[in-house]
């Protein structure tokens, strides 16, 4: 009995000792000031040099192959975030459905601009093939033209010129997007100008060709008609795809199925498809980033109560579930009354946690910014500190804030929208364009757009259009359409702008007239 009292206490006094070492240790090292090379106490401060001549976050090799660890709030390596979805078969089936609907949309994609190609060198070449072709086969035969055929091709060379810079800028654009469905009114275009062309070469083979027209004049006036008249259509299509949709005629509200936010956009004439892909450019500007882990209490909540209900029927086995599922809904009802108040004090709660750790991460940035010290050119030579660029001072000041954002990062469900690499990048960026920490700390504090966040991290690849009419109709007053992505979707509410009667009222300005009626109550 003694022996295990005594070795009871040899451990607890071993152990006690060791921990008021480490703990002795510990306060030494605090208090212990650095010293430079020639034993002076003093403060290392971080001094930025701009680059100049290179990019600032080059991905070089070296940095591309840094690994990043699990737990960068103890590390200071990464950050990381758990997945929140799961793929059954049926989900295998629908993204091999789609890799299927995105090769057929390539195909359709090169085949239009195929199309396209080919009948632009057809109308630019048909011209010049007008003028080249009596020359070439019967030259002996033409009457001179002169000094107005000249003129001629000086007029056709600029007007050939105008035309191509036009089509250039109206059809030669980089596609944003690939619809269900052709843009009616671009193929309508490109059918007028294919038939257009080949009525000038129909009517050119039977009238100039067959009977070898010796007037060069009139076979040169027939090619400017025909640049003319391209001209003429060539502002058709600027009328229709251009100029149409500009004033404004519709409303549409876009409210997000998770979370409910909406916003508001208005819209010209157009169809189902386009208003669709320039809600989908808006969306991606306007609407802050979804974020499903801001969901997962709420339904962890409801879930949690209603696992606590127990149904029993007395009459014996039922097979009436709806009978079975109206008096859960009506016991969770009966419920609410206490639950309210859980819901009240977990809020509260959450609210006190994120002012708390927000607070922590502001003065550790603030902190952590009092450091850095922009190097002006005449200073290099005798700067104290170390100088480094914009690179290696965030890496120098990021260990210092680092557990603090991850903290908040955490609490605000935000820490799988943010890796330790863009965090670096956004904060060697705010280095070198010498901002403040309440313009680095911006990006974190507010929830953003969802173009602010990395590419990968939001971008889907493809959406489904949904709408009972054809998605090349135009828009109506009523119509509602959903836009559907893997884990929300879009609706859409088309409303037309009312008609509005503003009527006019003349005020004459010589009945700005006033009279002062003074009472004795008054002290005027």
């Amino acid at each position: 009995m003694d022996t295990e009292s005594t070795y009871s206490g040899y451990s607890y006094y071993s152990s006690h000792s060791k921990k008021s070492h480490r703990q002795g240790e510990r306060n030494r090292e605090r208090h212990k000031s650095p010293r430079n090379k020639d034993g002076r106490g003093s403060e290392k401060s971080v001094t930025i040099q701009a680059p100049t001549g290179e990019p600032l976050l080059a991905n070089d090799s070296t940095r591309t192959e840094e690994a990043q660890d699990d737990n960068w709030g103890e590390t200071t390596t990464a950050i990381t975030g758990t997945s929140e979805h799961s793929i059954s078969q049926e989900d295998i089936a629908r993204i091999s459905k789609d890799m299927e609907d995105s090769v057929g949309l390539d195909c359709r994609r090169y085949l239009g601009l195929t199309v396209a190609t080919v009948l632009g060198l057809l109308v630019f070449l048909t011209p010049i093939a007008f003028i080249l072709l009596p020359p070439i086969l019967w030259r002996e035969e033409l009457e001179p033209c002169g000094t107005i055929c000249e003129g001629l091709f000086i007029s056709m060379a600029f007007k050939l010129l105008i035309l191509l810079i036009g089509t250039w800028a109206l059809f030669f654009r980089k596609q944003r997007a690939d619809v269900p469905r052709i843009f009616v009114f671009r193929a309508l275009l490109l059918v007028l100008i294919f038939l257009f062309v080949v009525s000038y070469w129909l009517f050119y083979g039977v009238r100039i060709l067959d009977s070898r027209d010796r007037n060069y004049q009139g076979i040169v006036q027939y090619a400017v008609s025909l640049v003319d008249a391209l001209l003429f259509i060539h502002y058709l299509a600027v009328v229709l795809l251009e100029l149409r949709q500009l004033q404004p005629m519709f409303t549409l509200q876009v409210v997000r199925s998770t979370d409910g936010e909406s916003r508001f956009y208005s819209f010209g004439h157009l169809s189902i498809q386009r208003a669709a892909l320039v809600v989908l450019e808006n969306y991606y500007k306007d609407f802050t980033i979804y974020n499903p882990n801001l969901l997962t209490a709420s339904k962890f909540r409801a879930a949690k109560h209603m696992a606590g209900l127990k149904v029993y029927n007395v009459d014996g086995p039922s097979n009436n579930a709806t009978g079975q599922s109206r008096a859960m809904i009506a016991a969770a009802a009966r419920r609410r009354d206490s639950s309210h108040n859980e819901l009240y004090y977990e809020e509260a709660e959450h609210e006190r946690r994120v002012k708390k750790r927000r607070a922590r991460l502001v003065v550790a940035v603030e902190e952590a910014f009092i450091h850095i010290q922009r190097l002006h050119a005449e200073e290099q030579q005798k700067a104290p500190g170390e100088v480094m660029d914009p690179r290696e001072a965030a890496q120098a000041i990021f260990p210092s804030m680092a557990r603090a954002l991850q903290k908040y990062l955490r609490t605000t469900r935000q820490q799988h929208y943010h890796s330790m690499e863009s965090i670096l990048q956004h904060l060697a960026f705010c280095i070198t364009n010498s901002m403040t920490p309440k313009a680095f700390l911006e990006r974190y504090l507010s929830t953003g757009p969802t173009l602010q966040y990395d590419r990968e991290r939001w971008l889907a690849m493809q959406w489904r259009l949904v709408s009972d009419e054809a998605v090349t109709s135009g828009l109506r007053d009523g119509l509602v359409f959903v836009l559907k992505c893997l884990d929300f979707s879009l609706v859409v509410n088309v409303k037309k702008i009312p008609f509005i009667m503003l009527s006019e009222e003349f005020i004459d300005p010589k009945s700005h007239k006033f009279v002062l009626r003074l009472q004795s109550e008054t002290s005027v």
